[in-house]
């Protein structure tokens, strides 16, 4: 990965990362809790959720050693005393997230193909760069450039809300799925919440996760170069 590659895809999943965040905050609100708004998390200003770690430290050593940034932050805090209906409510705050980063990488790919309709150079330009087939032409190139953030916007994006939408507690996937089950069974969903950490390093690990996004990015990869 090129040292403008990296730069991008980082600044990238920062504004993916604050976009994820302000959306949980801003369905909160909607539904009556206004504690992430009061806050000051229901902002695209990304430094009120950067989490040292989750946000800096972690994104830069993957994109370091040549894999795709991800990342976290915060999370945005949600008191259910404050939500009409706990369940129902918590289902649509937690799919918040995910469906504002499909939104924006949905956006972004109708902006990318627009700017290939234009200029029909930018496939073989991303193609070249993004698999290793030439460096990055010397010169001023906007266009090209603008071709580059749309595609890790696109791909980052969409990396951020399949992971987040695995059903498992904490992640927003577990969320939504506590809303659909009935109470007695997400009750019993629910206990596996101390444990959803080590579930997901184990889906990570037996490559279940690769099985689902491998599919996606064949997609947005085929879009985007061709």
């Amino acid at each position: 990965m090129s040292f403008i590659s990296i730069i991008i895809s980082l600044f990238v999943l920062l504004f993916a990362i604050t976009v994820h965040e302000a959306a949980h905050g801003w369905m909160a609100a909607r539904f009556g809790d206004p504690t992430a708004q009061l806050l000051g998390r229901v902002t695209l200003n990304p430094l009120p959720h950067i989490d040292p770690i989750g946000t800096v430290l972690l994104p830069l050593l993957l994109v370091l050693a040549g894999f795709p940034a991800f990342g976290w932050a915060k999370p945005v805090p949600v008191n259910p005393l404050n939500l009409r209906d706990p369940r129902k409510d918590n289902l649509w705050i937690s799919a918040a997230g995910p469906i504002a980063n499909l939104s924006v990488a949905f956006l972004s790919l109708v902006v990318l193909i627009f700017l290939k309709l234009i200029n029909p150079s930018i496939s073989s330009f991303l193609r070249n760069l993004l698999l290793g087939r030439g460096a990055l032409p010397p010169g001023f190139y906007p266009l090209e450039g603008l071709a580059l953030i749309l595609f890790y916007a696109i791909l980052i994006n969409t990396y951020l809300a399949v992971f987040n939408l695995i059903p498992v507690p904490p992640l927003d996937g577990g969320g939504v799925m506590l809303g659909l089950l009935p109470a007695e069974l997400a009750a019993k969903y629910e206990r596996i919440r101390p444990f959803g950490f080590l579930i997901v390093l184990g889906l990570i690990y037996l490559g279940i996760l690769n099985i689902i996004i491998r599919p996606i990015e064949i997609i947005i990869y085929t879009l985007v170069f061709f």
